[in-house]
């Protein structure tokens, strides 16, 4: 198995590790006696701002992840995986490092590194679609 493909894999249980955030704190609800099916979308239930974030930091994954999946299957299936092998897993630290700056709070600084992880990312992006082109 490719780098690539190894890095898309740790992405994605990267965004379960997050979302299972939001899972064990909806489990705990439910074990309390909140009722199973009080979280419909858009439902603005009180819940702590580390599953508020978690939430938040769950669907960034989601967004992203089927792009970088687009770009590495590109990658393989045009038998040009050297282009994407050398910075794919870069893409997954900087997720990572993201997905925690959110978690752990919402401060201007924490934000705009957020942001930079973010940039990072979609720059990584960028260059292994020119390199595939």
């Amino acid at each position: 198995m490719g780098t690539s493909v190894m890095a898309v894999l740790l992405f994605t249980a990267w965004t379960l590790v997050v979302v299972a955030i939001v899972l064990l704190w909806r489990g705990f609800e439910i074990a309390r006696g909140v009722p199973a099916n009080s979280w419909g979308r858009g439902a603005e239930r009180d819940r702590p701002g580390l599953v508020k974030r978690a939430e938040h930091a769950h669907i960034n994954c989601l967004e992203n992840l089927p792009v970088f999946a687009a770009i590495v299957m590109a990658a393989v299936f045009s038998d040009k995986s050297a282009v994407t092998d050398g910075v794919a897993m870069w893409v997954v630290y900087a997720r990572v490092l993201q997905s925690v700056m959110h978690l752990i709070g919402t401060s201007q600084w924490l934000v705009l590194l957020r942001a930079t992880f973010y940039f990072v990312q979609v720059a990584l992006f960028v260059y292994m679609i020119v390199g595939l082109l």
